[in-house]
């Protein structure tokens, strides 16, 4: 089992957050998505809310998500948001 996500949250005009996580949670269309290491691969259209990244050191950042989508694969989770901050 890994130990860590690698996370990028994005927006269309920037990269607003880089970096390692142990969890990510966030609301799909399908419902909340709580994701860890190993976490199988996926492709989810996110809804309007928050998506909480648990930072490695115990740090948890929130940010406002307006729709978009979540993929993961191979402990790599990537947040492509209509607007985040």
């Amino acid at each position: 089992m890994a130990d860590n996500l690698t996370v990028e949250v994005v927006s269309p005009e920037k990269r607003v957050w880089s970096g390692e996580a142990t969890m990510v949670s966030a609301r799909t269309l399908d419902g909340d998505l709580g994701i860890l290491p190993d976490h199988a691969p996926l492709l989810g259209v996110l809804v309007d809310g928050v998506v909480s990244i648990k930072v490695v050191g115990g740090e948890k950042l929130d940010f406002n998500v307006n729709g978009g989508f979540i993929s993961v694969a191979k402990n790599r989770v990537s947040i492509l948001g209509e607007n985040a901050n």
